[in-house]
């Protein structure tokens, strides 16, 4: 124990040492962000993508704006699959080594995103230290390297393509971890490189359930699968009867909003909640204060940020600016520049700047996730308000939904369709959504307006999913585990469509 104890105080000291110079990016945010720019742009000045665009030519943002492109995958992939066959300096210097194989929701077609030896060590595993180096600042009174960390990935199975890696990001990651990360973490490595998500359930389930758990770290939808099943293993009344230790659960991937009851009531005692921002592209944010609901955009892992105005996103010519021009309450789809090897890349999240002093944000959506099927503009942090207030007032937990538009016919107004899942069941289905559908009057004037008569849009229909509806249907696509999901809004039925048809 003596042990453990030093250990934790020595990791502790080094990693505070970070404090100071995320300080010194918050306090210098333009200069930080320039600097990044101009540096990518000369690494990658001798690339094919550096010279089809004249990088050595640029020498300010305006005219990196003018000669390099905005690109979503689909325009981009041309230059990561020649990448991914082996050519060296295609749009970042050298060889790509690893491949994130991502399809971003339950598409079919799978993305690969270069992951670079400094996009690995700079951002994402630079990243993985900040969050604890933020949270130790907050508790200096953590134990985190006294008791075992919980991590819990996707499938993390490795496969050999052409002269290259690829698979999910945290196969990558927990492929190139330091040794003492692997001391302190829980499950081993071989139980976090299984690849089937049931074998990988028991076998996870059968490690962590005697250890001493002091934090937990993933997607909050599949960390409740894991919670449950331990409990359910060990017959304990609560988590922290388990783990009396556990003091943090760091979380993405997901909004944290819809689980945050069921979190309290399943550990049992008050734990601290940290909310991180991360993808295969890259890392974005960590919250970085207690009891907050927003985060630190991460400004020095070789990452350039741009944004788009949502109000301009579908226009031809949509105004782009840069981190020195944003506005807080403004809705925006971000676009980034890294040091993977992705240039000016639409990474399909949108969100909204809380403060620009430091630059805070939070996600409020996807830019294809959304309904606007009528002009509603309804987005994710709408739902999510409205579903808070509906359950708040009929005593309902929900652990899943989605929901898509009814599209007009003839005479008939459109509506919106969805299918939610109750860990409790509202006490009056009526009184429940009639509070949805109130609530999201109030926020949103759009939505509200397009009620108005039930001439454009009816009263929502709601229906109950059976229980794991949503489990199942991601088991059918082979997508359980890590970040996979059914998207929360759609502006088709592609998603809500199957999930009805098994939900009869």
């Amino acid at each position: 124990m003596a042990t453990k104890a030093l250990f934790n105080t020595v990791v502790n000291w080094f990693i505070r040492q970070r404090i100071d110079q995320i300080q010194n990016f918050m306090d210098h945010p333009i200069e930080t962000q320039k600097g990044i720019l101009f540096s990518q742009l000369f690494h990658a000045e001798d690339t094919e993508y550096g010279k089809a665009y004249g990088f050595n030519s640029i020498s300010s943002y305006q005219d990196f704006k003018n000669k390099v492109p905005i690109v979503c995958y689909e325009d981009f992939e041309p230059y990561i699959e020649k990448a991914r066959q082996g050519h060296k300096d295609v749009s970042w210097p050298g060889y790509i080594k690893h491949f994130a194989k991502s399809s971003g929701t339950t598409n079919a077609k799978s993305k690969f995103i270069p992951i670079s030896t400094e996009s690995l060590e700079y951002c994402h595993m630079k990243a993985g230290k900040d969050m604890v180096s933020i949270y130790a600042n907050n508790h200096p009174e953590n134990q985190l390297f006294t008791n075992k960390n919980l991590r819990l990935g996707g499938s993390s199975e490795l496969h050999a393509d052409f002269n290259t890696k690829f698979g999910d990001l945290s196969a990558i990651l927990i492929d190139n971890l330091p040794f003492w990360v692997e001391i302190t973490t829980t499950p081993s490595k071989k139980v976090s490189l299984m690849s089937e998500w049931e074998s990988k359930l028991k076998a996870i389930t059968s490690e962590v359930k005697n250890e001493d758990v002091g934090s937990i770290l993933g997607v909050p939808s599949w960390m409740m699968v894991l919670l449950q099943r331990v409990l359910k293993e060990t017959g304990s009344g609560s988590i922290s009867e388990l783990w009396p230790n556990l003091e943090v659960f760091f979380h993405g991937g997901i909004s944290f909003k819809p689980y945050r009851d069921q979190y309290r009531q399943i550990i049992g005692k008050k734990i601290n909640y940290y909310e991180i921002y991360n993808a295969s592209e890259g890392f974005f944010g960590i919250q970085d204060r207690s009891d907050s609901d927003e985060m630190l955009l991460m400004l020095d892992y070789g990452i350039f940020y741009e944004f788009i105005p949502m109000d301009q996103f579908h226009f031809s010519n949509p105004k782009v600016v840069s981190l020195e021009d944003v506005e807080t309450g403004k809705n925006y789809a971000m676009v980034i520049t890294t040091n993977g090897g992705l240039w000016r890349y639409l990474i399909g999240d949108t969100v909204i700047f809380t403060s620009t002093n430091p630059f805070r944000i939070k996600i409020t959506g996807r830019t294809k996730h959304y309904i606007n099927a009528f002009g509603e503009e309804l987005m994710i942090t709408n739902v999510e308000s409205a579903l808070s207030k509906a359950c708040e007032l009929t005593g309902a937990r929900v652990t899943d939904f989605t929901g898509a538009p009814v599209f007009m016919k003839e005479n008939e107004g459109g509506a919106h369709e969805w299918i939610f899942e109750f860990s409790h069941h509202p006490d009056d289905l009526e009184r429940f959504t009639d509070a949805f559908d109130l609530h999201l009057k109030t926020i949103n004037s759009d939505y509200e307006a397009k009620r108005y008569n039930n001439l454009t849009l009816k009263r929502p229909i709601i229906h109950i999913a059976k229980p794991d509806l949503f489990y199942h249907w991601l088991e059918s696509k082979g997508k359980l585990g890590g970040q996979n999901k059914v998207p929360r809004l759609s502006n088709d039925r592609e998603y809500i469509d199957p999930l009805l048809e098994l939900n009869r």
